[in-house]
């Protein structure tokens, strides 16, 4: 099954949050995400389109 993958930026720009929002929300398992290998510092995500159309439905429906 291919699932359009997309980077914490181009998240946070479509929820209209800054990066860091979008990782903290993965890091709580709000946001489902691939994690990445790394070798920066930093943790590398790519959050899958269904993962993010179910976050944008639950938060319409509220």
């Amino acid at each position: 099954m291919s699932s359009e993958l997309l980077t914490v930026s181009e998240v946070a720009r479509i929820l209209r949050v800054d990066d860091t929002t979008v990782r903290r929300w993965v890091k709580q398992g709000a946001l489902e995400a691939v994690v990445l290998p790394h070798v920066n510092a930093r943790q590398a995500y790519r959050i899958k389109r269904e993962a993010l159309n179910k976050v944008l439905s639950s938060s319409a429906a509220s």
